[in-house]
């Protein structure tokens, strides 16, 4: 029997505009792998903007406005430029790259993102990574991480290869991301030319999606070109992944995790269990009262933040 897990397929990732405007990112999943084969995973955006001007002077202006979540976990991981974010619980923070903010949005948050980077013509560049999380966590209180580059140091993995743990265990390391999902993983693997590195997936895990987001290489004998994706059979007993680097390198994020196996309604970025739960956030919101949970005070204007 062979410990080398098998890929089910590559696909290369899809654009998309979660914008609504003329920026676009490189879609891991759901475009390229639905939902219901990436779970708990449900969404994984790879962007790359340069900056159009220096930082605005406001403290409340951002480029990603001011917009609702509740029901799902969500993670910003900066590697060029920097990260700046807001949100309803009164949160204020910026941080620099390679770094990550986290929210688990539970029973719902306001927050707006970017303008960290501060010069005209840097590039910002990361992934924007969403996760379901159990119909118990979906209305807990909202919680909230920011994790400098010193709290996610890289690990050497192998010979030539780096590793930079931004959730669950690798080695003895846990990373930071505070999901409300326990069994997960999310791994950033960057390989020297030719270098070779052999994952575990740690027993019950049944979901493994690995995405070449730099480079090019192979998977478990599979060949990924730059921005492809791999889903692999995690359900089977293997639970080896062998990602090996082509000649010009390959930096890779790989997903691992158990499925949650629960029904997913999912309407922009709000995600519950039905639809009669999706329809009584948009009433809330219609209301005025969401979120339920939120700072004593107006969040979106510093101004009004407590003197202290």
């Amino acid at each position: 029997m062979t410990s080398l897990v098998k890929c089910k397929r590559v696909v290369a990732a899809q654009i998309a505009h979660p914008f609504g405007d003329e920026r676009i990112v490189n879609q891991a999943f759901p475009a390229a792998i639905p939902a219901e084969e990436a779970d708990p995973f449900l969404m994984c955006d790879d962007f790359s903007f340069i900056a159009d001007r220096s930082s605005t002077s406001s403290p409340d202006e951002f480029p990603i406005d001011w917009h609702p979540h509740r029901g799902m976990d969500l993670l910003s991981y900066m590697k060029k430029g920097g990260g700046r974010h807001g949100d309803s619980m009164g949160n204020r923070e910026t941080f620099e790259s390679p770094g990550i903010q986290w929210i688990s949005a539970g029973s719902g948050i306001e927050h707006a993102e970017g303008g960290g980077t501060v010069v005209a013509g840097q590039e910002r560049a990361g992934f924007q990574i969403w996760v379901n999380v159990p119909g118990t966590e979906k209305m807990k209180d909202p919680r909230y991480g920011t994790h400098p580059p010193s709290d996610i140091p890289p690990v050497v993995a192998a010979p030539g290869v780096t590793a930079r743990v931004l959730a669950g265990p690798l080695f003895d390391r846990v990373g930071p991301f505070a999901t409300a999902v326990k069994e997960l993983q999310v791994i950033d693997y960057e390989l020297a030319a030719g270098a070779s590195v052999t994952h575990t997936l740690p027993a019950g895990y049944n979901t493994c999606i690995v995405y070449a987001y730099k480079g090019a290489g192979d998977c478990s004998g599979s060949t990924m070109g730059l921005k492809s994706v791999a889903l692999l059979d995690a359900d089977a007993d293997a639970r080896e992944v062998v990602l090996t680097a082509g000649a010009a390198g390959m930096e890779a994020m790989l997903f691992a995790g158990k499925r949650l196996n629960e029904p997913i309604a999912w309407r922009g970025p709000i995600v519950m269990n039905t639809q009669a739960q999706l329809q009584e956030c948009f009433a809330e919101l219609r209301r005025g009262t969401f979120p339920p949970v939120r700072a004593p005070y107006d969040y979106k204007r510093l101004a009004a933040f407590p003197k202290k």
